[in-house]
């Protein structure tokens, strides 16, 4: 695997490394001791899939609030997405800085999302699914967001003429810094 940090202090992009013959290939997508070893841990406890049908659906920013702050490993496994974390951790230099970048089925890109981010992605085909690792457990009452397009943050999501977004996903607040 191949670890690229961001301009997000702790947060990665992970691409894989392919080892091809005439079967195909095979790449290692995850590895406890690698990930330790790059300065980003991670000890997987669930693991998610999300199926969205349409193109432009938009879920997030969401995060879990400590005690059950999660660390993420996403992965697209059909279709693309464009992936948006947003730093929250109140003593880092990179606080309310999000970074974005596209994760596709064909490329197998990963991104490692640290605890106290949060993390949402709008869908750039149909069909698009989503694998995500995480270092807790979901917790309900433990579920916050942050809104998609808080001015304060000023993501530059792909234009889109119509995103499909949640109730819940629009009611988030906005941040207060």
């Amino acid at each position: 695997m191949i670890f690229t940090p961001t301009k997000l202090e702790g947060a990665f992009v992970v691409d894989l490394e392919r080892h091809r013959d005439e079967r195909g290939f095979l790449a290692r997508t995850f590895c406890e001791q690698e990930f330790a070893e790059h300065g980003a841990p991670l000890h997987v406890t669930q693991s998610s899939t999300i199926q969205s049908p349409r193109r432009h659906t938009l879920r997030g920013l969401h995060y879990q609030e400590a005690p059950h702050a999660e660390i993420k490993l996403v992965r697209c496994t059909r279709g693309s997405i464009f992936l948006v974390m947003v730093d929250l951790r109140r003593d880092s230099g990179t606080r309310y800085e999000w970074h974005g970048t596209e994760l596709d089925a064909r490329m197998g890109r990963l991104a490692y999302v640290p605890e106290g981010f949060a993390q949402g992605y709008q869908t750039l085909d149909d069909d698009t699914e989503v694998l995500y690792q995480m270092s807790h457990p979901y917790v309900p009452n433990a579920a916050r967001g942050v809104r998609w397009d808080d001015p304060s943050l000023a993501i530059d999501w792909p234009s889109v003429p119509e995103r499909v977004i949640s109730e819940r996903d629009r009611s988030w607040p906005d941040l207060q810094p």
